[in-house]
Order: C-alpha cells, then sequence, then structure tokens
C-alpha cells in the first residue's frame, strides 16, 4: 500500500544502527529494495539506506499473509518502502550486507515512493571492478552510461563512499585552515576580464556589455592580502574554457585556493601549503577507513603514502633525475604530462611517498605574475605540489611591486590595459605573499587512485558534457 502523508509518532532507525544490542526490539525502518527473492512461504529483502544495508525477511505467519509476502516480492527495485519489524540477531553472518549480524523481520511494510520497473542501470553491476567482470563474463557499466544515468550511479556504494570522503576533505581543509588563523572568504565568479590574462575563458553575455566566468580567485585573494586580512582562504567554482579531453582535466571544477603574507621567505607560506594538505591526508586516514575500504573493493589501490615534513626538491633535482632515467629535456623546459608521471615514480622508488613538492621553476614557464628567484634570475620564487605523479596545486610568491609587475607583463606581451586592475591593488602598499589552489576533485582522484576525475565530480563538466 501507499502511505499517506499523516502526522505519526512512529520513529525511524537508520539502517546503521540496527546491531545485536537492539536484537528483539520492535523498529521502523526506511530503506531502498535493493533486491528480493520470494522463497515458498517467504520474502527475503535487502533494505538499503545510503552505503548501509540489513536483510528483511517477510514469513507467512502470525503478521504477515501470503498475500503479504507476494506484495513484498513485487515491489520494484530502487522503490522507498518504510519497515516495521523485530531486530532478530542472525544464526550466521549474511554475506552481501553491512549489518552481518542481524536481520530484520518484517511485521508491515508501507511503499513511500515506487520506482519505475526497468531501471537504467542495476547497482550490482555498477560495482563490479571490471576486472571481475572481464573474467567471469558478468556485466559492468561504462562512465557515459553512468554520467548519463548519475541519480541511479550516485547511489551505489563506492560512490557514496567517493563523496563522503570528498566532503571530508572540504571539512579538513576548512578545519586546519581556520585552526591556523585563515579567514574564509568568498569572491565573485562573474568578472570584468579574464582572471589570468589568457584565452581560456567563458564569456558570458553581461547586460549590455560582456563578462567572464573566473578561472581563479586569485585577484581577490591578493586584494585581501593587500587589505591586511593577512592569510584568508576560499572553496568555489573555477571555470577553464580548455578544450581538454583528459581523464584529469574539467572545464568547472571546485578550487580550494589559499593566500597569505608571509614575514622573511615564502617557503613559509610552502610550508603551511604542505602542513595543510597533510592534515588532510592523516584526517582522511582517521576518519574515513570505511569509505576508503569500500572503494578499494571496486578500484584496488595501494594506500596513499605521505613523508613528515614533506619532501621538497628543487626543479633543477627533478631535471637531473628524469636525465638519469633517459629523458632528454633542457634546463628551462617545462615537465609534460609523461615526464611528471615518471617523475612521480622515480620519487616513489627513492623516497617512498606519493607526495611532494617542485620549487624553484624556471621562470620562463610561470605566469607575468610571478616573483622571480632573487639569487638566479632564470629561477622563480613558485612550486607544484604532486599526488601519485599528477600535479595537484601549482602556486607561486606573488609580485607585489606594481613597477615590477608593469615590467614583467610587458615582458609577456600582455595588454596592460586589461590588468589595470590587478596591477593598482599593490599601489597602496601591498606585503610580500604568496598562496596556490588546489582541485578538489584532483585531490580526491589521487588519493583514492581513481583514473578518471569524472568519477569524482558529481556532475562533470567538460567539453563533450553540460548534463545532468
Amino acid at each position: 500500500m501507499i502511505q499517506s502523508q499523516e502526522k505519526t509518532d512512529r520513529v525511524l532507525i537508520r539502517i546503521k544502527d540496527l546491531t545485536e544490542e537492539k536484537a528483539d526490539e520492535v523498529v521502523w525502518v526506511r530503506g531502498r529494495i535493493h533486491t528480493s527473492r520470494a522463497k515458498g512461504k517467504q520474502c527475503f529483502l535487502v533494505l538499503r539506506q545510503q552505503q548501509f544495508n540489513v536483510q528483511a525477511l517477510v514469513a507467512v505467519g502470525q503478521h504477515a499473509s501470503k498475500q503479504m509476502v507476494k506484495f513484498a516480492a513485487n515491489i520494484n527495485k530502487e522503490s522507498i518502502v518504510d519497515v516495521e519489524g523485530v531486530v532478530r540477531k542472525a544464526y550466521q553472518k549474511i554475506g552481501g550486507c553491512t549489518q552481518q549480524d542481524v536481520e530484520l523481520h518484517v511485521q508491515r511494510i508501507y511503499v513511500i515512493s515506487l520506482a519505475e520497473p526497468r531501471l537504467p542501470l542495476q547497482l550490482d553491476d555498477a560495482v563490479r571492478p571490471e576486472v571481475e567482470g572481464e573474467e567471469d563474463g558478468r556485466a559492468t557499466v561504462n562512465q557515459d552510461t553512468r554520467l548519463d544515468n548519475r541519480v541511479i550511479d550516485l547511489r551505489t556504494s563506492t560512490s557514496q563512499a567517493v563523496f563522503r570522503l570528498q566532503s571530508g576533505i572540504c571539512q579538513l581543509f576548512r578545519e586546519t585552515l581556520i585552526h591556523k588563523g585563515f579567514v574564509e572568504i568568498q569572491t565573485p565568479k562573474i568578472i570584468s576580464a579574464a582572471s589570468e590574462g589568457g584565452a581560456n575563458v567563458f564569456t558570458v553575455s553581461y547586460f549590455k556589455s560582456s563578462a567572464y566566468l573566473a578561472q581563479s580567485p586569485q585577484l581577490y585573494k591578493q586584494m585581501c592580502i593587500c587589505a591586511d586580512f593577512e592569510k584568508v582562504f576560499c572553496i568555489g567554482p573555477v571555470f577553464r574554457a580548455e578544450d581538454s579531453n583528459t581523464h584529469r582535466h574539467l572545464t568547472e571544477f571546485v578550487g580550494l585556493d589559499m593566500e597569505m603574507a608571509f614575514n622573511y621567505h615564502y617557503h613559509e607560506v610552502v610550508d603551511e601549503i604542505a602542513d595543510t594538505l597533510v592534515q588532510i591526508f592523516k584526517g582522511l586516514q582517521e576518519r574515513f577507513q570505511s569509505e576508503i575500504q569500500t572503494v578499494n573493493k571496486q578500484f584496488p589501490c595501494e594506500p596513499f603514502k605521505f613523508l613528515e615534513p614533506t619532501l621538497r626538491l628543487e626543479y633543477c633535482e627533478a631535471v637531473a633525475m628524469l636525465r638519469e632515467a633517459g629523458v632528454e629535456m633542457g634546463d628551462e623546459e617545462d615537465l609534460s604530462t609523461p615526464n611528471e608521471k615518471l617523475l612521480g615514480r622515480l620519487v616513489k622508488e627513492k623516497y617512498d611517498t606519493d607526495f611532494y613538492i617542485l620549487d624553484k621553476y624556471p621562470l620562463a614557464v610561470r605566469p607575468f605574475y610571478t616573483m622571480p628567484d632573487p639569487v638566479n634570475p632564470k629561477n622563480s620564487n613558485s612550486y607544484d605540489m604532486f599526488m601519485r605523479g599528477e600535479e595537484i596545486l601549482s602556486g607561486a610568491q606573488r609580485i607585489h611591486d606594481p613597477q615590477l609587475l608593469t615590467e614583467r607583463a610587458q615582458h609577456h606581451g600582455i595588454d596592460l590595459e586589461k590588468i589595470k586592475a590587478y596591477i593598482d591593488s599593490f599601489r597602496f602598499g601591498a606585503p610580500p605573499h604568496a598562496g596556490g589552489g588546489i582541485g578538489l576533485e584532483r585531490v580526491t582522484m589521487l588519493y583514492l587512485g581513481l583514473h578518471n576525475v569524472r568519477q569524482t565530480s558529481m556532475f562533470p563538466r567538460d567539453p563533450k558534457r553540460l548534463t545532468p
């Protein structure tokens, strides 16, 4: 039957709270029908609630008629039901359920929302490891099918674990920086000029003129430093109009950005960013072991390794390591993606860490606002941070002197009129400062050892996907 929306004193128990301590209690539970199996005068249901599930038994007897057993067996998968039942200890552990020590003996069942009988994908297929599917000839679900039916795909235990862990990354980022004395700010996403002076920007109509979607909150972070906030961070969308159809690029992603003034050396900022990431990694290990294990069942991966303090190499050391491995590259040449990954493997072999910092990039490969190295003018006070051989953060000490900033912009052939507001920000006294930006989806992907950033973007946007 369909339950009416009348007020009731009924208290619904969470499936994750159904344990042996509640044995013999009568409880109400709400969940989705994950599977149903009729057998003679009884029907076995698996009720699912987020990443938790429990076996429920409907059997002909004092509280259930044959019609009720038949009714329960015919409820469509993914329908939402309210069930009243007695919690019983299981005679043996129930495989395939998170609540393995108990089952629910059903007395009443109400359908709250009936799902259509034909699902666009089966959840069991969607959590099956690809290797297992290939070996056994069993069905798996491809990426496009998942993304076209994202609401269903997000119900899987793997997706639930991925995005709960991702939420934890945001929470830990915020907790750590607030504890360090940072102020959270909100920055505009509709701006009058390209954030980074480049062409990879989305143009939008803005009344009788045009505006742009922000490629970065950097200008506004720096303005807040000039306004004496000293340490700031923000979490928000970032837009990149890059026609890159790779495993790690999105046209819209969530940026975790920070900026801070320093006293004597930009390494004060580098150390603060690195420690923030280490605190996130440690927090994930402590708080999200269950989610990590759930993801690893479908996508096996070695645990993420990091050092304290974080390994920091200079760019010239990285070039030397790559040359020793047979790579030909110049001193001022930027790292290609294959060389990035190779360097990650070399670092892991030598230092046993998946997380490291590369410092002192050649000035020629960095943006105009990057502070040159005062000791070696061919280098810069800039750095990248890497996880499992892929870049997750690009940062630098920013030029805070308007005259030098103007000279560097001219050297890069940038139209000074387009960045006038940026340069003017530093004309009334600006402290030395540095910062960087992290892509949330990429950090999640690499921490869990996944292979595509679309797995860690809830509703991904790339050059070929604008829905759902």
